[in-house]
């Protein structure tokens, strides 16, 4: 059999992390070698291969037709690669970045389900709200409320609904159950992810806030429904954190949840090819169909 004719390995590398995680730097990063040399090395490969791989200024550079049917090539051939290393069928790592009172009130109480049906998988979680970075610490997918377009190059699939509405412990509510008004007046608890809570939630329902007994801020959402349960005030957060909660009677929730146009939505780099990745989004939208719906008003 004749010598195959292949371009630089170290070329093909560059191209392939670099499309998958649409930036020279995180490519970098992920290789261990300055921007400068993944560039060096992708220009190096174009003329190997007498074809323009990407387009664009240096700062919003995409790939072109023929960059986007080698990078599916290459994704596919090195995850058969890395499939077929000693030791690689035990176990494949899945790295997912989640704002992380999501995957600690919905996420991981779940996760048992998808880790039962694929044992040879490695879940890993790393608690994120920003902008994805795909590579960055071996992220392969990500959790984010989304309600937009996805961006160039990422793929997005919405599982989960999302609404809003105040929260408060059994304690709180019964001492106040029969004046509602009275109930708004309890300490106000905020979380410093969505200052606008209260104020979108009063406007949405129609309803002018009374001046509260106290107002206390919390650093996360998760800190914060601690703080309401433990009977500190009421406070506006999303039925995804909360359900467990309620649904065990540890928190209620008197006005129900008003929905919100965002939605909770799994996003992967487009051109990736990674099955486990694959088989969690379909999960999570399975999931996302089971989940109950938020409760009516009592009121």
């Amino acid at each position: 059999m004749g010598r195959r004719r292949l371009p630089s390995l170290k070329g093909l590398q560059a191209f392939e992390a670099f499309a998958r995680a649409g930036s020279m730097v995180r490519a970098a990063e992920e290789l261990s070698v300055t921007h400068g040399a993944v560039s060096r090395q992708i220009k190096a490969l174009e003329q190997q291969l007498g074809a323009e791989l990407l387009t664009g200024p240096r700062h919003n550079l995409s790939l072109t037709p023929a960059g986007r049917e080698l990078a599916a090539s290459l994704s596919a051939a090195f995850d058969q690669i890395s499939a077929g290393l000693p030791g690689a069928a035990a176990s494949e790592e899945l790295v997912i970045s989640s704002p992380g009172t999501f995957a600690m009130k919905w996420l991981i109480p779940r996760l048992a389900h998808f880790v039962e049906a694929n044992p040879e998988v490695q879940v890993r979680i790393l608690e994120d709200s920003g902008p994805p970075e795909f590579g960055r610490s071996g992220v392969q997918a990500a959790i984010r409320l989304h309600r937009s377009a996805a961006p160039p190059g990422v793929q997005a699939t919405p599982f989960l609904d999302h609404a809003f509405g105040p929260v408060l412990s059994p304690a709180l509510f019964e001492a106040a159950r029969e004046a509602p008004m009275q109930i708004l007046r309890l300490p106000r608890l905020h979380s410093e992810t969505f200052p606008q809570g209260w104020d979108q939630w009063a406007g949405d329902a129609g309803l002018k806030l009374p001046p509260p007994s106290a107002e206390r801020s919390f650093e996360h959402n998760s800190y914060m429904l601690e703080a309401v349960a433990s009977g500190l005030g009421i406070a506006i957060t999303a039925w995804a954190f909360a359900q467990a909660d309620i649904e065990n009677g540890r928190l209620i929730a008197p006005w129900g949840f008003k929905p919100l146009t965002s939605r909770f939505t799994y996003l992967r780099p487009s051109l990736a090819t990674h099955p486990a990745a694959e088989r969690f989004g379909t999960w999570l939208v399975a999931e996302g169909r089971r989940a109950n719906q938020p409760p009516a008003s009592l009121f």
